[in-house]
């Protein structure tokens, strides 16, 4: 397993703005870090579940069908490379303020949130699975994807002021920087250099 590539992609997929992301940095904005820690609370735990079911999900299917990994890395692979491509033409300032802010409602949105479904998805079938099939090493890489998350939201919290100013005033440097480290990514998940 290629640690780094996977780290990078967990990282960029969850640091990097996205629905929940905007959420938070909005709520930050307009209710405070209270409310935003509110949220982030139903967002930690509905993507740590999202991952669990992704987790019991994709091993099973592993079982069931053994050649699934091969295709669930190519599709894995595409899906950087749709993040790569959306990453560097995003414009943040498209998200909308939400009045909703509640542990509530982070939770649910992390169970509609396609970023993560697709990320949920994708990163246990494309970087655990192909090197390890024991549940407690799985487990171990879940409760390592949750707590990436989690630290995510809780950084969009604690520096959202100077995240925002940060992207706005250097966001192109920044999306493209990123969209790289996702094509690298990409390219280690799909096997062609095996």
């Amino acid at each position: 397993m290629n640690f780094l590539s996977f780290m990078v992609y967990c990282i960029i997929v969850t640091f990097t703005p996205g629905p929940s992301n905007i959420m938070i940095l909005s709520t930050v904005h307009n209710y405070g870090k209270n409310r935003a820690i509110e949220f982030v609370i139903g967002a930690s735990i509905g993507f740590s579940i999202m991952i669990g079911i992704s987790a019991v999900l994709n091993t099973f299917l592993v079982a069931v069908v053994p050649k699934i990994i091969g295709i669930m890395q190519i599709i894995g692979s595409l899906y950087m490379l749709y993040l790569a491509y959306k990453i560097y033409h995003m414009d943040v300032k498209s998200a909308e303020n939400s009045k909703v802010v509640s542990v509530k409602f982070g939770f649910i949105m992390q169970l509609i949130n396609p970023k993560v479904i697709l990320f949920t998805m994708t990163v246990i079938p494309s970087f655990v699975l192909p090197y390890y099939n024991a549940w407690p090493q799985i487990l171990g890489f879940a409760l390592l994807i949750s707590a990436i998350g989690c630290a995510a939201f809780l950084s969009w919290v604690a520096f959202g002021m100077l995240i925002q100013k940060h992207l706005e005033k250097h966001r192109k440097l920044a999306n493209t920087l990123m969209s790289l480290f996702l094509v690298y990514s990409a390219i280690m998940v799909s096997g062609i250099l095996s």
